[in-house]
């Protein structure tokens, strides 16, 4: 697991402060359009990924729980928007649908791509996205889609690279470095890369403080930042 460094006053770290217990999530709603969404207020976060590159198991990782986000042996079985409700009133998670699977039909792909596109543009209340990709297989088309979003939008992106456990910690270390350097050069301090394991369970309290500094904005002085480790 990667370290990371805080700088400042994490005020939504003290005692007089709520803090996010990530295996608090719970099912809150399906969207399969932007107007069934929940209501625009508060803070979310988005995971996005290909089909197959492990966001799901991420998502139950992250959350400890293994039926949270759907999972299946058939990716792009995930068809809608799903929401989830955090601990702290007005916070959740948002599990975007899996894209680029060559078995789905493409009229199915083209209503994911419009309606994905609709919430990514639209959605106020969307303060980071957590773009997932397999370690082995990185930035492919859609993932070089959603960093050109991230670009446009200005939304900050962080860069999940699942099923670490899969490469040695060299060759794992390598290509997280890798990926920083190319997508600092497009998105500057607008994104942050680590390496993850839902198997071995190695990341996750850096990508839930990455979260947190997203979600519990408000909370948060101009001098507070996570490093990326050099």
């Amino acid at each position: 697991m990667w370290p990371y460094s805080l700088f400042g006053n994490l005020k939504y770290m003290t005692d007089n402060q709520k803090k996010i217990h990530y295996n608090a999530a719970r099912f809150l709603i399906s969207a399969s359009k932007l107007s069934q969404c929940p209501d625009d207020t508060g803070a979310e976060v988005a995971f996005a990924g290909r089909s197959n590159a492990g966001k799901s198991s991420a998502i139950n990782a992250l959350t400890n729980n293994t039926k949270l986000a759907r999972t299946s042996k058939t990716p792009g079985r995930t068809q809608l928007i799903n929401f989830f409700d955090l601990n702290i009133e007005g916070l959740r998670l948002v599990d975007l649908p899996g894209y680029g699977y060559a078995k789905v039909p493409v009229a199915m792909k083209e209503h994911w791509q419009k309606h994905l596109d609709q919430y990514l543009q639209q959605r106020y209340s969307l303060k980071g996205v957590v773009l997932v990709m397999d370690i082995r297989h990185p930035m492919k088309e859609f993932d070089h889609m959603m960093v050109e979003w991230c670009l446009s939008t200005q939304v900050p992106l962080h860069v999940l690279l699942t099923k670490a456990d899969k490469l040695k910690r060299g060759p794992a270390q390598s290509t997280a470095l890798k990926i920083r350097k190319e997508l600092t050069q497009v998105l500057g301090d607008k994104v942050t890369v680590q390496a993850f394991s839902s198997l071995k369970r190695t990341g996750i309290d850096m990508l839930s403080q990455q979260l947190d500094t997203w979600l519990m904005d408000t909370e948060l002085s101009n001098e507070e930042e996570i490093v990326n480790p050099e």
